[in-house]
């Protein structure tokens, strides 16, 4: 462009950003994870809100025993959903390292050879 100015955008086809684009093009969520780990938690925290009642009669209210049993299901529907997403689109790790060769082109890298003192 001659004029100057930004570039133009590029299209990007919002079926393949977490959450319709709002989390970035680049978040690869973990949803099956962080579903298990956050499930996890909510049943903890709404065990130990029961707690509160049921030994130091605390919030002896019917609300709040909804309420905990609320904050419990939803942990372990967060949980079991977790597993299920987990389960269902397992990936191989991203983390893989890739063949290299020599800079000469004689083959695959291999490790320096280890300094051996003369005596």
């Amino acid at each position: 462009d001659l004029v100057g100015g930004p570039p133009p955008r590029k299209f990007v086809c919002p079926d393949i950003m977490a959450l319709g684009g709002l989390a970035g093009i680049n978040c690869h969520c973990e949803w099956g994870l962080s579903g298990i780990l956050v499930g996890a938690v909510v049943i903890l925290a709404a065990g130990v809100f029961t707690a509160l009642p049921v030994f130091f009669d605390w919030f002896a209210y019917q609300w709040y025993y909804a309420l905990c049993w609320f904050w419990f299901l939803l942990g372990v529907a967060l949980l079991v959903f977790g597993l299920i997403y987990e389960c269902m689109t397992y990936k191989s790790a991203k983390a893989r390292e890739i063949e290299g060769v020599e800079e000469d082109g004689s083959g695959p890298v291999s490790a320096p050879t280890p300094y051996i003192m003369i005596q």
